[in-house]
């Protein structure tokens, strides 16, 4: 890291320090042990110039990977898994409604010190990890979202 950072006190904020708030269920429902999923990419065509060995690259749009979202199993009550399962179940009779969520990444106070804002997104896969008699762990439900795109803010809390 940056020394100059340091010496004005600068530390990266820790990664286990977490919310996922979905706009639509304000406060509800967003306890997870685990998020991933926050990467872009983008590619390049080359385009050669005629009569010449040169080349261009332009870009393509950029493409974003599934968000994925880990958590104890939480009951059929929950607000994210009726949307899951209004647009995953069998039944599929309902228009299949994008919602929007924040991740913050907290610092020491429990204040946003960097959020990322996914927008439009909606479930594409929904796991329940496997059952296991020799071991004593809780039961995780995997949540994979695709989604429109991502912004990045820095608080004003700073970290």
């Amino acid at each position: 890291m940056n020394s100059s950072l340091q010496s004005k006190g600068y530390y990266p904020p820790p990664a286990f320090y977490f919310k996922i708030e979905f706009t639509a269920t304000q406060g509800q429902d967003t306890a997870f042990q685990e998020v991933s999923g926050l990467n872009v990419t983008i590619e390049y065509d080359q385009v050669a110039e005629g009569g010449e060995n040169f080349f261009y690259q332009l870009p393509k749009p950029p493409k974003y990977d599934n968000l994925v979202l880990k958590r104890g199993m939480a009951d059929m009550s929950s607000p994210l898994v009726l949307w899951c399962s209004s647009i995953l179940g069998p039944d599929f009779a309902k228009p299949v409604e994008p919602r929007s969520l924040n991740i913050s990444l907290l610092n020491e106070q429990g204040d946003p010190c960097r959020v990322w804002n996914i927008v439009n997104a909606l479930p594409v896969k929904w796991q329940i990890d496997g059952f296991n008699s020799t071991k004593n762990s809780v039961a995780i439900e995997t949540i994979e979202l695709t989604y429109n795109y991502f912004t990045r803010e820095d608080s004003s809390y700073g970290h």
